[in-house]
């Protein structure tokens, strides 16, 4: 029997930008859907890439996109992205984009299987939680949600509001 190799003892970091890079990869958060989680009840979430036009990174790197009335859809063995809206880039001048185009996600085969199947046998949604840069990339949170009625949303609305009361409660005795 042979003994283990020893590891190597990990480098000390340097600097700010060692302590950085120990933590999570930087993401820069571009547009977030947050009506989503009012409106659907979201049971999985995945982060999948989206092919882009260079006048839309501009735009997404000046912040502006919009993911209100965005929703996904499953054709064939690709998933779109319709109603998102990427305003034109001011500079791009004869090179711009359609603001409200469909845009392919970017996802493997077996995540296409998956994921965007559940949606379309159970009747769910595919719906963008969030946009945002990750380590230069754009990256969607895609999430498969139910929707909510009416009453289902007053009921979620009424529990937060209890849960917060009972939180503000057992900070005041302290």
């Amino acid at each position: 029997m042979t003994a283990p190799k020893p590891t190597k003892p990990a480098r000390p970091a340097k600097g700010k930008a060692a302590t950085k890079a120990d933590d999570k990869p930087a993401e820069r958060v571009v547009a977030e859907n947050r009506k989503a989680r009012h409106d659907y009840e979201i049971l999985d979430t995945l982060e999948c890439g989206i092919a882009l036009v260079g006048s839309e990174v501009k735009s997404l790197r000046g912040g502006r996109m919009s993911l209100d009335e965005a929703y996904g859809r499953v054709d064939g063995n690709e998933v779109w992205l319709h109603g998102c809206d990427i305003p034109e880039y001011e500079k791009a001048n004869q090179l711009n984009h359609k603001p409200k185009r469909p845009r392919k996600l970017l996802l493997h085969r077996r995540e296409i299987a998956k994921f965007a199947g559940h949606a379309f046998e159970k009747g769910l949604t595919l719906v963008p939680l969030k946009a945002y840069f990750k380590n230069g990339r754009v990256k969607v949170l895609l999430g498969v949600g139910r929707g909510r009625k009416a009453h289902d949303k007053r009921q979620k609305l009424k529990a937060e509001s209890a849960r917060r009361d009972i939180e503000q409660a057992l900070r005041g005795k302290r």
